[in-house]
């Protein structure tokens, strides 16, 4: 039997050891941010301006409809707002801070995968098999969370903060610094969100949720799901229903997660009993 190495580890040991995949994990973020830093035009004009505009693909796609059904409610950012800066180094700084965001979610992956590859050796090889899925899980529920923030939750929140007037006098001219912060909260917050399977697998597997708990605080988690929804949306309803949807499916698969997880909790409890 292979002895593990890391498990006679001391403290200072172990605060090493959690160094190195730290340093590494902020290489790759200061990497990917220096290929950031030089596709300027694309990552602004491209992927952060793209959706207030009128021919994004969201916001066509929404006019279609509404033309279709006869609403002209939700055709969105058909009115188009300024971006100003009002700061001698708002420009230069912005650029760095896009770059280093856009680093940070390009690298979540190889990040997620450090922290992985620190609490493995802790972890017995059943529970490494039947965690094998997680890096790969993790990352694409982040990334479609981003999208899904992307291509749904900023162009609703650019339409309605961009257009909202509290009086004909006054004409919204948008800081730079201001769109840049609303948009990457809300890229940021949708994809944390969308990690919750992925909590709810690892507070099940050392037993702190079960799919009993989740099921009697069904009705508590859908007020907790309209609050998130409210805090990272624009305050519509309609806003609020899309994101408030998807989130109660992300619990409902939670649950079947945490079911799976007490399975094999059980099965692994029997064998060993039938061992002794």
């Amino acid at each position: 039997m292979r002895k593990n190495k890391k498990a006679d580890m001391s403290f200072l040991e172990h605060v090493e050891a959690l160094r190195k995949h730290l340093i590494r994990a902020i290489a790759v973020i200061i990497i990917f941010a220096i290929v950031a830093f030089f596709f300027k035009d694309f990552i602004f004009d491209v992927v952060l301006f793209g959706p207030k505009k009128a021919d994004f693909f969201t916001n066509d796609l929404m006019c279609r409809f509404s033309k279709f059904i006869g609403i002209d409610a939700i055709c969105i950012n058909q009115i188009p707002f300024n971006i100003i800066n009002i700061k001698m180094t708002g420009q230069f700084m912005t650029h760095i801070t896009v770059s280093m965001i856009v680093g940070l979610i390009v690298a979540f992956p190889f990040v997620f995968n450090e922290f992985w590859r620190f609490i493995k050796p802790a972890l017995k090889k059943k529970e490494i098999r039947h965690s094998r899925g997680a890096v790969l899980a993790a990352s694409l529920l982040f990334s479609v969370g981003a999208l899904f923030g992307y291509y749904l939750i900023v162009p609703l929140s650019l339409n309605f903060l961009g257009n909202y007037n509290v009086s004909e006098g006054v004409s919204n001219q948008i800081n730079l610094s201001s769109y840049i912060q609303t948009f990457t909260s809300v890229i940021l917050a949708s994809a944390v969100v969308f990690e919750l399977p992925v909590l709810i697998f690892f507070l099940s597997k050392i037993g702190l949720v079960t799919p009993k708990f989740l099921k009697k605080y069904r009705k508590h988690s859908l007020v907790i799901i309209l609050a998130l929804s409210a805090i990272i949306t624009p305050p519509d309803i309609f806003s609020q229903i899309l994101v408030t949807l998807p989130l109660i499916l992300l619990y409902e698969i939670g649950i079947w997660i945490s079911k799976r997880v007490e399975k094999k909790n059980l099965k692994r409890l029997n064998f060993d009993d039938d061992e002794d």
